[in-house]
């Protein structure tokens, strides 16, 4: 076991949560267009099309697979990625259909997404390696993630859910600036105010990331967003499965998130997950990714001592 593995393998006392947010206060901006020296890029046939992916450490070692959300892609994970490579895991992602370097990815003409043509992807890429897997879900990809899970437990050896929405059935009524209006308006307004917010909040963000934000919106498929938005609105209450699949759960959030923490913290404790919170918003695995790895790891080491 490496030092970062059993530095991460148990949860931080105060000295070790200091200097991980340490860690995490001196990042410097990088150019997230392109991948970090380690990684591998490659191009995998899911049922919906070509999907852009990445991998960082050793395929011989455990696997985790990260999949992003809507309007996000495998470069969210370009910090945290080699933290967990370093810390003894094989790491995957991909990009949604309909999102940046997967834009041609697409449901047929005519027909309209849903959460069977994204899990198609998930449960190919996860077959395409080893099984079973530690799977994180971000934003919408939580819901995604669940549904896979639902449908082949034996895939998996733990899940994270970072910043998924808290609550199925029409998952933005949490939200207070856009929850109401949600129950009123199409999602594709819905999806254009989504994607107004994150244009606005670039003022706060890096160059790096300010150039990465504004690039994937210009090959991301507008259609896709709108679909995703649609089957927000409409999320699956898997929270029973969820707790009788035995699964490790994780629940991490940004403090600034918004979904009230309260929702998530209700809905960690009804699935059985742990709950984690860190002091940011929307994107842990960008602004806090020292702290989420060293959670993720004691999830994985908590995970492989039930199977041993």
């Amino acid at each position: 076991m490496t030092m970062w593995q059993r530095r991460c393998a148990r949860r931080p006392d105060a000295g070790d949560a200091e200097s991980l947010d340490a860690l995490d206060a001196d990042l410097a901006d990088v150019d997230w267009q392109t991948l970090p020296a380690g990684s591998r890029s490659f191009r995998f046939d899911a049922p919906s099309g070509s999907l852009a992916a990445v991998a960082f450490g050793n395929p011989t070692h455990p696997r985790v697979v990260l999949v992003p959300g809507a309007t996000g892609s495998k470069e969210d994970f370009i910090l945290l990625g080699p933290l967990l490579a370093a810390a003894g895991y094989y790491v995957e992602s991909y990009d949604l259909a309909g999102q940046y370097g997967s834009a041609a990815a697409a449901a047929p003409a005519g027909e309209s997404y849903d959460y069977d043509f994204f899990v198609a992807d998930l449960l190919a890429f996860l077959h395409a390696g080893t099984v079973p897997a530690h799977v994180l879900g971000y934003s919408f990809a939580g819901f995604v993630v669940q549904e896979a899970l639902v449908a082949a437990p034996e895939l998996f050896a733990s899940v994270a859910f970072l910043g998924v929405p808290p609550q199925p059935g029409q998952s933005f009524r949490g939200v207070s600036w856009i929850g109401p209006l949600s129950y009123l308006t199409t999602p594709h307004r819905i999806a254009g105010l989504l994607i107004w917010g994150v244009s606005a909040n670039l003022n706060r963000a890096t160059p790096g990331r300010v150039e990465l934000v504004r690039e994937r919106f210009e090959f991301t498929s507008r259609r896709s967003v709108d679909e995703i938005v649609r089957l927000m609105k409409h999320a699956p209450d898997r929270r029973r499965e969820l707790v009788d699949s035995g699964i490790p759960l994780l629940v991490a959030v940004g403090r600034h998130d918004i979904w009230p923490t309260r929702l998530q913290r209700e809905n960690a404790e009804l699935i059985g997950a742990v709950y984690r919170e860190y002091p940011t918003g929307h994107s842990p695995c960008e602004t806090t990714p020292h702290r989420l790895a060293a959670d993720l790891v004691a999830l994985y080491a908590r995970a492989e001592s039930r199977s041993a």
